[in-house]
């Protein structure tokens, strides 16, 4: 007979910090990390930080830009559930594009409860617009955790880009990303993030379709909990079977702490699938 799983404890499921050892120590690293990273690209004359790209105290992003001339622009989204962090804590993140010649914006962005997922997403439409308008040549899109939800989402054939910007945006990677937030209404952190039903379906990606003729990879750790694997093949398959051009790649060894670090990396994989090369 076949087992049946079922899941019974849901902040379990969505729970990283608890099951990657050593895990509170990893914001403190990025954090230091990041601000050397400023430092560094700073006193190079490569770093333009804390640009506007609306009139709220969040919304503004941070620009980094590579030695000679400018391929394109890859926007890194950040993660934090939509309540937590900013884009000051992955700017080291930059380093692998910035090597292949590919500028690198990193948005914040309003968290939850102060605003609501449908409203974050409005927000990083906006911001790609805005980063577009300032930068030439085409787009990457990549976030990771619910920053992967956004970059999906914002490829979604709905989603609130204009025809010139979204005709620029030649692939999205999202990493470890959420693409059906309805289990999410079973967690407690649903106190904060405020999903009802209809918001939940309205703002998943797996229950949407996808931008006609847009290519998405959608990379997640081999060593994650088991519902972001799910959750990241479940939109590789299903936007598959309505005429993506997609990718999937489970990172071996990588919990959801670490499977970004090899953004650094300019010589790795999943810069590799980002960029195209």
């Amino acid at each position: 007979m076949t087992e049946l799983r079922r899941i019974a404890d849901w902040d379990d499921a969505y729970s990283n910090g608890a099951h990657i050892p050593g895990g509170d120590a990893y914001p403190a690293r990025w954090a230091e990390r990041a601000a050397a990273f400023r430092t560094e690209l700073g006193v190079a004359g490569r770093a333009e930080l804390d640009l506007p790209y609306g009139e709220g105290d969040r919304e503004l992003y941070d620009l980094f830009r590579p030695e000679g001339a400018v391929k394109g622009t890859v926007v890194f989204v950040h993660g934090g559930y939509w309540m937590a962090f900013d884009k000051a804590r992955w700017s080291h993140l930059a380093a692998g594009p910035l090597a292949q010649g590919w500028a690198v914006a990193m948005p914040s962005y309003t968290l939850c409860p102060e605003t609501r997922i449908a409203g974050i997403t409005r927000q990083m439409a906006r911001a790609v617009e805005v980063i577009a308008g300032a930068e030439a040549g085409p787009l990457r899109l990549t976030g990771h955790s619910a920053g992967g939800h956004l970059v999906s989402r914002l490829v979604c054939a709905d989603a609130p880009l204009s025809d010139d910007v979204r005709a620029r945006v030649e692939h999205v990677v999202s990493i470890s990303g959420l693409h059906d937030l309805r289990p999410l209404l079973n967690t407690r952190m649903n106190a904060t993030l405020r999903l009802d039903e209809a918001e939940a379906a309205a703002e998943s990606p797996a229950l949407l379709r996808p931008q006609p003729g847009i290519g998405i990879t959608c990379w997640v750790g081999a060593a994650e909990r088991p519902e972001f694997v799910r959750q990241t093949e479940l939109l590789a398959n299903i936007w598959l079977g309505l005429g993506a051009a997609t990718g999937l790649r489970l990172a071996a060894g990588r919990h959801h702490f670490d499977v970004i670090d090899d953004l650094a990396d300019p010589d790795s994989d999943l810069v590799a699938a980002l960029l195209g090369f």
